[in-house]
């Protein structure tokens, strides 16, 4: 099974990434971004056929090491 977890700032948060490829974006010519932000996609081989066991399990990993829930959100897609 794989679980694939996105990790992004929470709004609000300052993306001094986001705001530097935005302005790049702005300088090469497209025009139409309004914003980015910069985020991380982790991707996790796991070893098991239970969907509900394997989506609570990488809900721990993300609160416990993954993502830093004070500022970063994350969602989680089990496949």
């Amino acid at each position: 099974m794989t679980a694939i977890v996105n990790v992004f700032l929470k709004e609000g948060v300052l993306d001094p990434q986001g705001k530097a490829a935005h302005h790049a974006l702005d300088s090469l010519g497209f025009e139409g971004v309004k914003d980015v932000r910069i985020g991380k996609q982790i991707v996790l081989q796991l070893d098991t056929d239970d969907k509900a066991k394997a989506e609570a399990e990488v809900k721990e990993m993300c609160e416990t090491l993954l993502a830093n829930t004070v500022i970063e959100d994350y969602n989680i897609e089990i496949k």
